[in-house]
């Protein structure tokens, strides 16, 4: 019985309808292409392959069992035919391969020319041959001469990378035709590349860093590699720039050199840490003070500050605000944010303040005694026993009459004291004249008498000498 399991018996100015390996076939007359990576198969009626193909065909696989008979009856002769398989493709970075041979009868096979299987003999039985060999980069012909003489006819070949890691130490090659597109609306970098040629190809793996590092992390994470020639990725919205590459990964592992790295700079969405040290104390005028400490982040623009939930200020170059003195006895509650260069705020930092104080002035100063002399007159008082009392001002007063109806005392401050003072040296001329010295006590919130109250105690002195005439 004959067995044919790739070409049937037709006419030889019909075309044949594909099956199984076999995809085209065409007289030996017509022109025939057969696109990488099919086989071109050229058929004669001789074992030296000589002449004018009787037939061509494009194959996907060379496997083919012809029995007892010829592969197409009307065409090649029972016996002594022969076959000649050429294909040309580009096998990227190369690497090590597998050739394996089988045929009853004659099998050579050749790379780029030079042979490197050679079976060619009648033979009774099927003869088998494996080869390892490294092909270089790039693109290689691969030749599979086969002949039959009598007997049965059945030929096989293939050809396989060798993906073992031991073995196969040879990188991919690096990716083409690489670019990047970046949606900051979506905040997606988009990345696209051409295929590689290596038939050991496990896929793709997307790299990124932070411009100014050296430092590459894995798009993805440790996930299996891309095998399409696309990816999508989302990078810190930080509004720093970052740097992609691609490398292709074969099945032994072996990685390639990344592309020429593409940089783009991302949507700042991030906002920086709240401030930190956040307090408020009461400045000498009982306003509140707030101070704080700025966080790391090197694009803080300024700072909001939030009175009682409402944004009362904002400060630029400075981490401090004075707020102006409130009522007594009032709780504030403070919060304040820093604002990147991009709008973005940080969490709040919160602080409360109370004031404290009053406002009422201190008592008059008692016991106030003035003693004139000749380098001027000598003051003394009881000193305030009130706890917030800080200082003592001195008034002195001299008589106004300027003849026209207009007179009286006129006082103007001559000293402040602290608040340990219970004496005073006013330094004056001795000319006699009739004066009034005053002593109020001011308190730390500013609180003290006026000149002009009535419960203020003046003494009056007369001092050494002779008045001058008017």
């Amino acid at each position: 019985m004959i067995t044919r399991t790739r070409l049937s018996a037709l006419a030889t100015t019909a075309a044949l309808v594909a099956s199984g390996g076999l995809l085209t076939a065409t007289p030996a007359a017509a022109a025939v292409t057969c696109n990488s990576p099919l086989w071109k198969a050229d058929y004669y009626a001789n074992t030296t392959l000589t002449g004018t193909p009787k037939l061509t065909t494009c194959d996907s696989v060379i496997s083919e069992n012809y029995g007892l008979g010829d592969p197409a009856v009307t065409t090649l002769p029972k016996d002594n035919f022969g076959v000649r398989w050429t294909l040309t493709r580009d096998f990227g970075s190369g690497g090590p391969f597998a050739f394996t041979a089988e045929a009853q009868d004659g099998i050579r096979v050749s790379l780029d020319g030079v042979r490197r299987i050679d079976l060619w003999k009648n033979n009774s039985t099927t003869q088998k041959k494996t080869l390892n060999l490294t092909i270089p980069a790039g693109r290689h012909t691969i030749t599979v001469h086969y002949a039959t003489w009598t007997g049965a006819a059945n030929v096989k070949f293939g050809y396989a990378p060798i993906t073992s890691a031991t073995t196969d130490t040879v990188r991919p090659l690096t990716p083409a035709a690489f670019t990047t597109a970046y949606d900051k609306t979506l905040n997606k970098v988009t990345t696209r590349w051409t295929a590689n040629k290596e038939m050991d190809l496990a896929g793709y793996r997307v790299y990124r860093r932070l411009v100014g590092t050296t430092a590459w992390s894995r798009v993805g994470g440790t996930t299996t590699p891309l095998t399409t020639t696309t990816s999508t990725d989302s990078p810190p919205p930080t509004g720093q720039g970052y740097a992609y590459e691609i490398r292709a990964v074969d099945r032994a592992g072996n990685e390639s050199v990344g592309t020429v790295d593409l940089p783009i700079t991302s949507v700042d969405r991030t906002a920086p840490g709240a401030p930190t040290g956040l307090k408020a104390v009461r400045a000498s005028t009982g306003d509140a003070v707030l101070t704080w400490t700025a966080p790391s982040a090197t694009d803080v623009a300024a700072y909001r500050v939030y009175v009682d939930g409402v944004l009362t200020e904002t400060v630029t170059d400075d981490t401090r605000y004075v707020h102006p003195w409130g009522d007594y006895g009032t709780t504030y509650q403070f919060t304040v944010k820093a604002v990147d260069r991009a709008g973005n705020a940080s969490a709040a930092a919160a602080t409360s303040f109370t004031t404290s104080g009053d406002r009422v002035a201190p008592a008059p100063v008692t016991g106030l005694k003035a003693t004139p002399r000749e380098d001027g007159v000598f003051l003394e008082w009881t000193p305030n026993p009130e706890p917030d009392v800080k200082l003592y001002k001195i008034y002195k007063a001299e008589w106004y009459d300027d003849g026209e109806g207009t007179a009286g005392w006129l006082a103007h401050n001559v000293e402040l004291l602290t608040k340990d003072a219970d004496s005073y040296l006013h330094e004056s001329a001795a000319d006699g004249e009739n004066v009034l010295y005053g002593v109020v006590a001011i308190d730390a919130w500013g609180n003290a008498l006026d000149a002009t109250d009535p419960a203020m105690n003046w003494v009056e002195v007369t001092e050494l000498g002779t008045p001058e005439a008017p």
